[in-house]
């Protein structure tokens, strides 16, 4: 008898990176917010969301163990949550990652920035409902300022042209795909030697459409001590 495959998410968190724009001792992804680790947040917010199946946590080899306990310590459900080793830039992590779901060509793979703690349930869900339409989607903000191209010389940036905001969105995340258009893309960008910025551009390499979700100021990425604090902010205000 033919049983019918319930399509399933899986959440990937690329946080293998130094986090070498803000100073200090410790990776980024590790610093508290509201006395939480930034990672944990973003653990939270898609363990929250009842059509994530599986979260992995892509880390450098030797934080393995340390995340592993965090996740212990906050109570994530150790079958739930799994950490695998990443690898020097974020697409690799993502590739390894990839490499260890269980997934179907059908199933959605979100990948999400570890330092975007504060991204919300109602924007993780519109992303699901738009990979499932599209095939693939991303969470972008609509351009507030006025946008220049410019030409980089030895005494500085020229503008060559402005680029009507229209035609920009700035990329944040959850990224979401079919786990057969995001694997088959990897695999293409990686038999190339092809490095994307993000998930999207990988994408976006293999001629393949991506749709775009409305973001929010709010979903920041922490990058820098006041972004740090901003975030404090949020959260306080989200408490409210």
């Amino acid at each position: 008898m033919y049983t019918l495959r319930v399509m399933q998410v899986y959440v990937i968190l690329p946080a293998a990176g130094l986090g070498t724009r803000m100073a200090g001792p410790q990776p980024k992804q590790f610093l508290e917010l509201d006395g939480v680790p930034i990672l944990i947040h973003s653990l939270r917010a898609f363990a929250a969301v009842e059509r994530v199946a599986d979260i992995y946590v892509a880390v450098r080899k030797t934080e393995v163990e340390r995340v592993e306990a965090q996740a212990a310590e906050y109570g994530f459900n150790t079958g739930r949550v799994h950490v695998v080793e990443g690898g020097d830039t974020r697409q690799e992590s993502v590739a390894h990652a990839l490499a260890a779901l269980p997934a179907g060509e059908d199933d959605i793979v979100l990948v999400h920035d570890a330092v975007r703690p504060l991204i919300d349930a109602a924007t993780i869900e519109r992303t699901i409902e738009a990979v499932e339409q599209h095939g693939a989607a991303i969470v972008g903000l609509p351009a507030v300022d006025t946008i220049k191209q410019v030409e980089r010389t030895a005494h500085g940036a020229l503008i060559t042209s402005t680029i009507p905001r229209e035609f920009v969105v700035l990329a944040q995340t959850p990224q979401g795909f079919r786990f057969e258009i995001l694997e088959r893309a990897f695999r293409e960008a990686t038999a190339d030697g092809f490095v994307g910025t993000d998930e999207a551009s990988v994408v976006e390499r293999a001629g393949l459409p991506v749709a775009v979700v409305p973001g929010s100021q709010v979903n920041l990425k922490i990058t820098q001590q006041g972004d740090l604090e901003l975030a404090e902010f949020y959260l306080k205000q989200r408490g409210r």
